[in-house]
Parts: structure tokens; C-alpha cells; sequence
């Protein structure tokens, strides 16, 4: 109940998040209203459209070159501690600390990632971030991805939000703009400023690689809300945020990780399908739009993909949305935006295209010589150079970067994963259950045996419960023992997630033993239109404890189910 008024009360401060007012981005309080973006003027849409302050004008006066240049990228730096030597920051930058590369190079921020050695506990990363922003002359941007759902960073840290696509099932904009100021709040204490969320794209291709359950959904106007209300909180919780991946990345078939997608949505459909949530960001005064690595040739007949598209990046995003906060790039370490160019030639026609930030160069000496070259040369200018800068700057003087007050609370112990985050979050899981079929076989009675990826621990969470756990593959030995187990069971719960061949045969097999099925589906619900034999499905949308709890709650009785599917299952 108590998260429930929170996020009521959430509801009541925002007046529903689709509102067309924009956010001040120094105080996150709503403008009067304005125009509609399609013809706006950037004074109303962006944080760089807030006057530049003196600190801002007086920081670009006092820069070098170089300080102009290293503002311009946000790398990968590797280790746990700020001064700690690792032989890839060696390899990449010349130095070996995260520290040193920052003072050699001057960066205007810093991703973070668990691959990279920087992510153990709450305390190192408030020592890294604090000890990072110290060895800059310039605060930092200091992010991460953390969507939540499929794309956590911060896993298990923080407090484990379900992603996006259980969000658009509650069709609620508080829960987004709730689960967005927890996850900022937690951020922030971490000393983390940015979050590389939320997720823009209007997922209407139910075999995309890449996107599914990052998704709010699949109805343009319902996404643009759910964007909206999460810039807002992000805005809430005293983090930027950015809105990706323009413009659009949600009819793909293609992982632009490992190949370069082609949309072919016309320009009619690219603004009625693609373009709302984005529209929608804007409005709220997102900080930052990151593109995407696809080629879209009805808005750009060059092939280049859209990172590098002046058409696109230019003559959409910020003359025709009257958008002029950053630009950032996707990743440049991935395969989509690498086919055509090498890396230096890359990160210089990303900022030819209307780039501000070059994230993660996959060969950074590289990147950095050429973008220097480029501007020594005049093919980029210096006021092309400055005009990014600007930009870069006033974000960090809106969100409270530039003047240093945003370098970990040192309340980390009372923020992370407390009782009132616990607590908001468990209700939006909750809301977010789906009956998608057989909602009158609920609740399951007598013996109940769960099997599949999270069998034992979905397990755990019911009474008279068995678990037959398997894998996300389950093996020919681990199906046959679930089947044996079955007999002794009145029903039989199956877990799925991204269900392949494996996870139906699993699902077939405890169909067959006449028993009745209840499919809870863990991931993007287009699954269950492939699964056959189950007499109950239900989608949770994410395999996080919250959900769990929630799916836990609905087999028992405990909770009707409220969520509406946010997307269609049909096949394309």
C-alpha cells in the first residue's frame, strides 16, 4: 500500500507525464506550455537551449584546444580504482590508470562497466567516481547504462527495477517516472550523473535482436509518454539522461552490435512511428539524444548509418525536432558503424554529422589524433568545435556537474536498494503481470512442480512447491527429469525467457504429460505465440525478484492481473 500512494502521489506532482510542457533543465519544474515541437524554437526543447552562465562561457574561454577536443569523448577506462595501473588502459592511452588517461586526455566523461574491472561494490565505485571527477580538471559526465531489465550495469548493487516492457504493461507514466527517479537516486549516490536510458524506440519488429523488452511497446503515443515520464525522473532524482537510439531502432532484424540494420520506413512513417518518443524527450528537456547505428535510406538515400548522417543527426533531429542538446553516438566499438570507415574517419564524420560526444572509440589515440587533425586543419571548424562544447558544458552546469555537486552523497548505505526504492519497485512489478491466456486456470492448486530457467527460484516463492531447474538451454537429460517429476505434480509451472527451440520443447514436453500447463513468460512476451500445449501463460516481462514476487503473487491468487500487453505477438 505504501508504494502505492508514492507512486500515486507521483501521479498527482506530474499531472500525466504526456504533458507538452517542457522541463527546466536546472530545476526540473514545468515551463508554461509551447508550441508543438514539429516547428518549435530550440529555446523550448533542450537543456544547451538554456543561456549559457558565466561559468560555462568562462570554463570555454579558459580551454585549450586539446581540453576542447577531449570534451568531445567519453571512453572506456579500465580498473576499480582511480590510480590503480591496468595493463589496457596501458595499451589504450599510454598511462595506467583510469586517473592518468583522464589527465592525459581530458575527457568529458566516462562510462562505466563490468567487464572493464569497474564495478565491484558500493564503495570502490564511490572511490572510483570520486577519485575520476578529482583527476579532472573539467568534472565529468560519469555514466552507465543502466536501463534495467536486460540492461543492468549495476546489477545487483541496485535495486533490481524491471525493464521497460513491464513498465509499458502498467500504462501507467508515475511508474516510469517512479522507476526512473529510483534508479537516478541510486545512481547518484553512487556518484554515477548520467544514465544512458531511457529507451525511445518503438518496438514493432517482434524478431528484433536487439531491442524486444528494452521497449516500452509497440504503440508510438504510449511509448512517447513513457519517455517523457522517465526524463522526468531521472530529472527528479538529479541525473541526466539520454533518449535512444535516434531514429529509431525498434524495426530491426539486424543487431547493430555485430552488422549495420537497414529501416526502410518511409518519411511519412518515420515521423508517425519512430519519431513521437523522441518528440516526447525533447519536450521534457531530455539531456542528451544518442543515435543509432542504422541506415535509414528514405531519410538518407548515402547508406551511412544514422551516427554519421548529417541528413539525419542535422536536418531532423535538430532542425526539424528543434533539438539542440548533445548528440552522442552509439558505442563506435560496434560493427553497424564501422563498415563503411576506419575509426578515425568515423569519430570526425560523426561530428561532421552533428555529433557532440564520441563514445567508447574502439581505437582512442586514433579517434582523438584525427578529431585534433581535423579541427588544426579547418575541416572541422573551431566554431563547429565550440558549438559542441557549449553544449557539453551547459549540460554539466544544468544537472549540477560543472560545479562539482554531484560526486557521490556518501549515503550509500541508506539510498541502495532501501525500503521505499524496494518498495515502489515491487508495486510496479505487480502491475505489470499479464493474464495473456487462461487467466480462469488462477490460481494453481494442489502439488505444483516449476520448472524452466528460474524454476527454483520461483520455486522458493510458492507453497507446495517443487522445482525441476534447468537452464536458458535445457538439455534432452534436464527434460526428461522435469517430465518425470511432473507426474507427481497437480500443475506445472514453465518459465521462459527469449524462448528458443530448447525452452519449447521443455514446454511441449510438460504438455504432454497431460498436466496442466502455466507458461510465466520472463522476457519479451512475443515468445509465447511460439510456445504450444499450455493451458495458462502469463508475462512478467523480466526474471528480477520483483517479478518473481509478482508472478508468485498472481499463481496464488494473491493479485489479479491487471497489465495490458504493450505489444502485438503477431509474426511480421
Amino acid at each position: 500500500m505504501t508504494a502505492l500512494l508514492v507512486i500515486a502521489t507521483m501521479t498527482a506532482g506530474c499531472a500525466g507525464a504526456a504533458s507538452d510542457a517542457p522541463v527546466s533543465p536546472a530545476t526540473g519544474s514545468r515551463a508554461p506550455s509551447t508550441p508543438a515541437v514539429s516547428s518549435p524554437s530550440a529555446s523550448s526543447v533542450s537543456p544547451a537551449s538554456t543561456a549559457a552562465g558565466p561559468s560555462v562561457s568562462a570554463t570555454l574561454a579558459a580551454m585549450s584546444l586539446e581540453e576542447k577536443v577531449g570534451q568531445l569523448f567519453m571512453p572506456v577506462l579500465y580498473g576499480s580504482r582511480p590510480d590503480g595501473a591496468h595493463g589496457d588502459n596501458q595499451a589504450r592511452f599510454g598511462v595506467g590508470s583510469p586517473a592518468g588517461a583522464v589527465r592525459k586526455y581530458h575527457p568529458g566523461g566516462v562510462i562505466l562497466f563490468p567487464w572493464a574491472g569497474n564495478i565491484d561494490d558500493a564503495g570502490q565505485i564511490v572511490k572510483l567516481t570520486r577519485g575520476l571527477q578529482k583527476a579532472s580538471k573539467i568534472p565529468l559526465i560519469i555514466g552507465a547504462d543502466q536501463e534495467n531489465g536486460v540492461v543492468s550495469r549495476l546489477s545487483p548493487l541496485v535495486t533490481d527495477v524491471p525493464g521497460n516492457m513491464a513498465i509499458g504493461a502498467t500504462r501507467d507514466p508515475a511508474a516510469a517516472r517512479a522507476a526512473a527517479r529510483v534508479t537516478g537516486e541510486e545512481m547518484r549516490a553512487l556518484g554515477l550523473n548520467f544514465d544512458f536510458a531511457p529507451v525511445a524506440d518503438v518496438n514493432v519488429n517482434p524478431a528484433n535482436p536487439v531491442i524486444g523488452a528494452r521497449s516500452y511497446g509497440s504503440d508510438p503515443a504510449r511509448v512517447a509518454t513513457m519517455v517523457g515520464a522517465a526524463v522526468q525522473g531521472f530529472h527528479d532524482a538529479g541525473v541526466g539522461s539520454a533518449a535512444k537510439h535516434f531514429p529509431g531502432h525498434g524495426d530491426t532484424r539486424v543487431d547493430s552490435h555485430s552488422g549495420l540494420p537497414v529501416i526502410r520506413h518511409s518519411r511519412s512513417q518515420w515521423e508517425k512511428l519512430d519519431a513521437p518518443p523522441f518528440k516526447a524527450a525533447a519536450r521534457h528537456g531530455v539531456d542528451m539524444v544518442m543515435s543509432a547505428h542504422v541506415v535509414m535510406p528514405k531519410l538518407d538515400p548515402s547508406g551511412d548509418p544514422a551516427t554519421l548522417s548529417k541528413p539525419i543527426l542535422t536536418g531532423l533531429l535538430r532542425k526539424k525536432l528543434g533539438y539542440n542538446g548533445v548528440v552522442t553516438t552509439d558505442a563506435l566499438d560496434m560493427a553497424g558503424v564501422r563498415e563503411k570507415y576506419g575509426d578515425a574517419e568515423v569519430a570526425v564524420r560523426a561530428i561532421l554529422a552533428g555529433v557532440d560526444l564520441l563514445l567508447m572509440p574502439p581505437d582512442f589515440a586514433k579517434a582523438h589524433g584525427a578529431v585534433l587533425s581535423a579541427v588544426k586543419s579547418g575541416r572541422i571548424s573551431r566554431a563547429r568545435l565550440d558549438q559542441s562544447v557549449t553544449r557539453l558544458l551547459t549540460l554539466k552546469a544544468a544537472r549540477g556537474i560543472l560545479d562539482g555537486s554531484v560526486a557521490g552523497s556518501g549515503q550509500v548505505k541508506t539510498v541502495l536498494r532501501s525500503d521505499e526504492h524496494r518498495k515502489i519497485v515491487q508495486s510496479i512489478a505487480d502491475r505489470s503481470v499479464t493474464a495473456v491466456k487462461g487467466v480462469r486456470g488462477l490460481p494453481v492448486k494442489g502439488d505444483v512442480l516449476v520448472t524452466g530457467p528460474a524454476g527454483k527460484r520461483l520455486a522458493g516463492m510458492l507453497d507446495r512447491a517443487s522445482a525441476s531447474g534447468t537452464g536458458d538451454t535445457p538439455t534432452a537429460a534436464q527434460i526428461a527429469g522435469a517430465r518425470t517429476a511432473a507426474t507427481r505434480a497437480d500443475t506445472v509451472v514453465v518459465t521462459t525467457k527469449d524462448a528458443g527451440p530448447a525452452q519449447a520443447r521443455l514446454v511441449s514436453a510438460m504438455a504432454g504429460t497431460g498436466k496442466k500447463v502455466v507458461v510465466v513468460s520472463m522476457g519479451a512476451p512475443y515468445e509465447l505465440a511460439r510456445l504450444r500445449g499450455h493451458h495458462t501463460a502469463l508475462a512478467v516481462y523480466s526474471d528480477g525478484d520483483a517479478s518473481l514476487k509478482a508472478a508468485a503473487k498472481a499463481l496464488t491468487g494473491a493479485l489479479t492481473p491487471k497489465g495490458v500487453l504493450p505489444v502485438g505477438l503477431g509474426a511480421r
